[in-house]
């Protein structure tokens, strides 16, 4: 399948002067959480919800390798900073164990919808939520569900996250996940400071639990270990990064993450003013400053450090999701898809409930809330948004996915960060710089779809960003008289005779 016709707002163009700017100031959503502003700049590639059965296979049939992500969608407690779709944890004990039920069931749906079997899967995360919260005859099932539905390679690196109150006191857990094939654990430690703690509603945490987790974890086997460290809160100051990093490296994790708060979609968003980007800049620096002296590193702009060389640190699913643009589908409550052509979210990825994505599945429909058939603009944003998570741009991949370079697709964009020093050629990759690594939001927003630019640029100047009445009909009519069909037009894909990039912004 070809990508969408591009909208009417992805075929302007903006000053890249302009748009910098307007990623700076919106720096609090302008990352790597990729597209902003659904309802008005990806509104013109939503399938419509009769559509939605009958398209979301289309996607897959070409792809023969892809990654695999399960949620779990279970935590004793909703951290303020989550993202992610968590239910109600007072739902839990009446919801776990029928989740499992309905996660397997989602795996033959999409089994019979794509013919699964033929699948390779190239790296497979189990994330969260908590996925160590269930019983681990849970994770089996979704193990044996995986290795039954896909091909599941020897060599394929299984993730799982943990808290370290569960690797601290339910050892037999990760002996269970070690037994079952899974390598490589994440291990959330966030914050050791208190009141920080008590702020962001994670107060099940002490150090004892740190230090008896990594025990656990290395009696149990692993040695491909995780911790992730949060930075860049409200209420936080340069002592509270470095007291937790201290801590944290002396746990001597193979891998630290370093992940900056991302306020969208969170029950803290309302803080996100309580911090200026200096201020996050600040701790940013701190913390890969004592990430170097202590022998880990990473590329400018990477968030994940690892002390094993020649070991980006990351699981294979992201891994291969990040540098090499490998589709990958999500199972479960609120997981997010992305084929070539294609991004999806699964119900509950909004209201965080169980109720349709249930419905969903014993109504045997596959279980999702909103897709969208991407143009090339559309991808492309994705694309690099994604990237940006290593901060660079594999450049061999994006030509592969494209069938253009990235100079002549964002001609502009390039031009702007090499001649700032905002980013560099290093190999196949163009590359965050230090001085890029500082100005990261701005960076981020001139590799965006042109859409989700103007929707940064209305921010900054206040403007209501609401979706543009009677537009759907016209580009629709200008579909059908091109192309003399009735089809939808974010149903039909471009002509194989497509042309090449042609330069944008």
């Amino acid at each position: 399948m070809h990508w969408n016709l591009t909208s009417p707002a992805d075929s302007r163009r903006y000053d890249p002067a302009q748009v910098f700017a307007a990623g700076m100031e919106q720096h609090a959503i302008a990352n790597t959480a990729y597209p902003i502003g659904h309802v008005t700049t990806m509104r013109p590639y939503r399938i419509t919800r009769r559509q939605v059965q009958a398209f979301a296979p289309l996607p897959w049939e070409d792809i023969s390798e892809m990654g695999l992500y399960v949620h779990i969608p279970f935590c004793e407690v909703r951290c303020g900073f989550c993202e992610y779709a968590v239910i109600d944890p007072k739902q839990n004990a009446a919801q776990k164990d029928d989740y499992f039920d309905l996660l397997l069931r989602e795996f033959a749906l999409w089994g019979q919808a794509i013919d699964s079997r033929h699948k390779t899967l190239t790296g497979f995360d189990i994330g969260g939520g908590t996925p160590s919260l269930p019983d681990a005859s849970q994770i089996g099932r979704v193990m044996e569900a995986a290795a039954r539905h896909f091909h599941l390679p020897a060599d394929v690196t299984i993730s799982i996250e943990t808290t370290p109150k569960i690797a601290a006191i339910d050892a037999k857990k990760l002996v269970a996940y070690k037994a079952m094939g899974i390598r490589r654990i994440s291990m959330g430690v966030q914050t050791v400071s208190p009141c920080l703690l008590e702020a962001i509603g994670r107060t099940a945490t002490t150090l004892e639990w740190n230090r008896q987790a990594v025990e656990n974890i290395r009696a149990a086997g692993y040695d491909n270990f995780n911790v992730d460290v949060m930075y860049g809160f409200a209420r936080q100051n340069v002592d509270s990064v470095e007291a937790t990093l201290r801590h944290v490296i002396a746990l001597a994790p193979e891998h630290i993450t370093l992940y900056q708060m991302r306020y969208k979609g969170t029950r803290i968003a309302h803080q996100a003013a309580g911090i200026t980007w200096a201020q996050i800049g600040e701790q940013a620096k701190l913390a890969k400053q004592m990430l170097a002296e202590a022998g880990y590193w990473a590329a400018p702009g990477k968030n994940t450090f690892s002390r094993i060389p020649g070991d980006l640190g990351t699981s294979d699913y992201l891994t291969n999701r990040v540098v090499y643009a490998t589709p990958y589908l999500g199972i479960g409550l609120g997981a997010q898809s992305l084929s070539h052509t294609s991004l999806s979210y699964n119900s509950g990825a909004a209201d965080k409930e169980m109720r349709l994505y249930r419905r969903h599945v014993e109504a045997d429909e596959l279980p999702i809330q909103d897709i969208y058939h991407l143009s090339r603009e559309a991808a492309m944003g994705k694309f690099v948004a994604v990237a940006f998570y290593f901060g660079g741009i594999h450049l061999p991949s994006f030509q592969a996915k494209f069938g253009c370079g990235l100079e002549s697709a964002f001609p502009d964009a390039v031009h702007f960060v090499l001649e700032r020093g905002l980013m560099a050629y290093d190999g196949e990759t163009l590359q965050l710089t230090a001085a890029g690594v500082e100005a990261k939001p701005g960076v981020h927003a001139l590799f965006y779809a042109p859409a989700v630019q103007e929707h940064l640029i209305k921010l900054c100047r206040g403007e209501q960003v609401r979706p543009r009445s009677g537009w759907r009909r016209v580009w629709q009519a200008e579909w059908a008289a091109v192309h003399q069909t009735s089809s939808v037009a974010v149903t039909n894909p471009l002509p194989r005779d497509m042309p090449p990039c042609a330069g944008r912004g």
